[in-house]
């Protein structure tokens, strides 16, 4: 079969030459379709009970997460001048297009009683400021109305608060957007020396997709860099590294392309897929080209070496990056849209390159001239020979302390792998010394306000949530989320009416409580008539009075401490409203996203129990055997354990971008394994069975191509400790480091596992697998195969 596909390939080398530049060129058209994506990431299943909850909080009180929050420190703030910049500042911010309404401290309000037409007057307190006793004064009377206290300020900070229009913040018109409030900012930093911060979703996320936007740039960039040079490297030749760039650049382009024919967004696990294409598909390159180069010193044929390289390589390249895809194919079968994105995207792409590489390098050698010796005298490298000599001694000689080495290290690791946990803050992958960073800490410290909380209360009856009783139960809801450091101030109905209350006691602060039965009836005569009072309420309660919010801001704490706090907070919510006749839902963005972390982390790490299970099928159907499948796994699992306890030891969390590690490294380290068997394989039938001149000889010639690639890849993510995200700077380090371990222990112990086996075992193994690995020796007929170099 591969014979017949070598000379397709080669006889029609033309075709597939401008069948691919038709490709490229229509994925390029396609690639302008691949946007940034401006929205909150997809982690839960749309029927899981946390998204469903959340769905019903946005059915009844609309997006919450259209928030920007703007703020400064209390330090000079109500000093004349500098306020007067606040109120210009809040002024030029709701001309911009986009901005829906703007409130801060300078809107505040205070309620007066109207005795004789029985209404609540409302009157500004920082209307017709002019001087700064003026401003004092009105700062005084803030003080009286606790409705503000914790709010929108505190002896700490005041804030600003934004409605952005969310057509804007889901599109790419909200980086203007953002921008002009920030341009606005810079100019109230100039006139009062007073830095402003900055938060809410809308400003994280934009901030958050510009940065991924750089780095996608930035990752391909250094990924074609570094392995241009590596590739340079090692084959001495220009035409080698030029011609193996411009496979995975192509690949790239295809990747991009994907995502727009699939009107997929570019997102923080989409934005890795290019440069690890560059990263997966050089390590084809290399194998051909190395394959290549070994069979033109050996018989000085070119069209033989191109048909050989197709053959020999071709049929195990293409298990290598099957058993690569299906690792991250089996992110489809999840319930995240992001991650089945991701796996579609990444498999696909993973075997185009390969595709790419099987006609490019082949097609593109055979119109250039044979290689000279200087370009095969990467071969002949004596150091490389002196360590792949030396790793044969230690096969051969010294299994024993392979053994011991191997089970004390795995040992000490499982200690390690136990001090492993889940973490999943907003901030936890940003740069501390980032702005971003910094802000959110800002306003974490002043009002603990990074992601929204919502408690939804259902009464199940009409007007149920007006009832003094159920007001008294979120009262003593919100005396109960006070004692928690974790959560802002809570606000709901109750506040609007205790505000009501204390102005009908001409403004006594003592009296912002709820009222009584009798209260209640007078202060209903008053706030019907009014305006003010009736539109607050109306925002924390539905159309018919029967469901009510609690709306508040919790901390950026990990996911162990909000599962900690919800199952406390549910215990205490189901004392104070009977779960017979109150149906209390805990939601809000800060919820789905922390329950959309735990759950992705869950669902990887079942990807990940899947892809050993597909791909150890997929070896067992390809050597029909199941000792082979124990041993080609044993070298595979030993790295992913060590890395696991380096983790646990060094305090690096499991999270999204962490579990990718392993998923990644096990896809890619059982490449070396299968280059390795099918080596084995071949050899034992050439030497008769001879287990010990069949392992010597795979280790040989596998040796040099697996060390060169492992280089790529481990140079290849090291890239990622220049982004300036924690948790892809994590993954890049795990991945090297898992993939040298993998190199080791497959040059290592799989060589002496299959030493130390019984020879009957390997050869029942490796007898009569489905998949048939052709024989090295087996010689070719090339005279109905001609090269025209037209």
């Amino acid at each position: 079969m591969w014979l017949t596909i070598a000379k397709v390939i080669l006889r029609f080398r033309s075709v597939f030459i401008w069948l691919i530049l038709v490709a490229t060129y229509f994925m390029i058209q396609q690639s302008s379709n691949a946007r940034l994506s401006y929205s909150m990431a997809n982690l839960l299943p749309n029927k899981s009970a946390e998204q469903l909850d959340y769905n019903f909080f946005l059915e009844k009180f609309g997006i919450k997460d259209n928030i920007m929050i703007v703020g400064v420190d209390a330090d000079s703030f109500f000093d004349y001048n500098n306020f007067q910049s606040w109120e210009k500042l809040q002024s030029e911010i709701q001309k911009i297009d986009g901005v829906k309404s703007v409130y801060s401290i300078s809107d505040a309000v205070d309620l007066l009683k109207d005795k004789k037409e029985k209404k609540l007057i409302i009157e500004s307190l920082f209307d017709s400021i002019d001087n700064q006793s003026q401003l004092d004064d009105a700062f005084s009377k803030l003080k009286t109305l606790p409705f503000y206290r914790n709010t929108l300020y505190n002896d700490s900070a005041s804030v600003m608060l934004l409605a952005l229009d969310n057509d804007f913040i889901t599109s790419d018109k909200r980086i203007n957007l953002i921008e002009s409030i920030i341009g606005l900012g810079d100019i109230y930093e100039s006139e009062t020396n007073k830095a402003i911060r900055y938060s809410g979703l809308p400003y994280i996320r934009t901030i958050n997709s510009e940065l991924i936007k750089k780095e996608v740039g930035l990752f391909i960039f250094l990924a074609l860099f570094v392995t241009a040079l590596i590739l340079y490297f090692f084959f001495r030749s220009v035409k080698a590294m030029l011609i193996s760039v411009m496979v995975v650049t192509i690949g790239v382009i295809w990747s991009f392309g994907t995502l727009g024919i699939l009107d997929y967004r570019i997102t923080i696990l989409t934005a890795l897929i290019p440069p690890l294409l560059i990263v997966i598909g050089v390590p084809n390159c290399i194998f051909l080209i190395n394959k290549y180069h070994n069979e033109y010193r050996r018989h000085g044929n070119k069209s033989k070496s191109l048909v050989q390289m197709i053959r020999r390589v071709g049929n195990i390249t293409i298990l290598t990056n099957a058993t690569t895809a299906m690792g991250f194919a089996t992110f489809v079968l999840t319930s995240s849209k992001d991650l089945r994105q991701f796996g579609l995207v990444a498999s696909l792409n993973i075997f185009a390159v390969f595709i790419l590489s099987l006609l490019l390098i082949p097609i593109i050698f055979s119109y250039l001239n044979p290689p000279k010796a200087k370009h095969t005298s990467h071969l002949d490298r004596k150091w490389l020979n002196k360590l792949i000599k030396r790793i044969t001694y230690i096969v051969l000689n010294k299994r024993t302390a392979v053994y011991v080495s191997t089970i004390a290290i795995v040992v000490v690791s499982l200690f390690g792998l136990f001090k492993m946990n889940i973490a999943g803050n907003i901030t936890d992958d940003m740069p501390s010394e980032s702005s971003l960073y910094q802000d959110i800490k800002f306003f974490e410290k002043h009002y603990k306000s990074v992601l929204p909380f919502e408690i939804v209360i259902d009464t199940h009856r009409k007007n149920g949530i007006t009832k003094l009783s159920s007001l008294k139960r979120i009262d003593k809801l919100s005396d109960t989320l006070s004692l928690y450091s974790e959560f802002s101030r809570p606000v709901s109905i109750i506040d609007p009416i205790k505000f009501s209350k204390q102005a009908l006691y001409n403004g006594n602060k003592d009296f912002y409580e709820l009222p009584n039965s009798q209260e209640k009836r007078w202060l209903l005569d008053y706030t019907i008539k009014s305006e003010s009072p009736n539109e607050w309420m109306n925002s924390f309660i539905d159309e018919n009075k029967q469901i009510g919010r609690v709306s508040l801001y919790v901390g950026d704490i990990g996911t162990s401490r909000m599962k900690e706090i919800k199952l406390k907070l549910r215990e205490q919510v189901d004392k104070i409203f009977d779960p017979e006749k109150y149906n209390v839902v805990l939601t809000g963005t800060s919820i789905v996203f922390l329950e959309g972390t735990s759950y992705l982390v869950k669902n990887l790490f079942t990807s990940l129990m899947l892809a050993v299970l597909l791909i150890s099928v997929f070896m067992a159907w390809m050597f029909n055997s199941f000792r082979m499948v124990v041993v080609s796994l044993i070298p595979n699992l030993i790295p992913l354990i060590i890395t696991a306890s380096i983790m646990g030891y060094f305090g690096i969390s499991i999270k999204p971008s962490t579990i990718l590690v392993f998923s990644i490294a096990f896809g890619i380290s059982v490449d070396d394994t299968i280059h390795f068997l099918a080596k084995y394989r071949q050899e034992l039938r050439l030497r008769n069975f001879n287990i010990k001149d069949s392992v010597v000889a795979a280790i040989k010639e596998t040796g040099v191509s697996m060390f060169y690639t492992s280089i790529v890849l481990f140079f290849g993510f090291f890239i990622f400790i220049a982004s300036q995200f924690g948790g892809t700077i994590a993954l890049g380090l795990l991945v090297s480091i898992t993939l040298f371990i993998a190199l080791l222990s497959n040059l290592i112990v799989l060589p002496a596992l299959l030493l130390s086996l019984e020879k009957s075992l390997i050869v029942e193994a490796l007898n009569d697998p489905l998949l048939d690995v052709f024989d090295e020796e087996e010689d070719i007929e090339l005279k109905e195969l001609t090269l025209n170099n037209k």
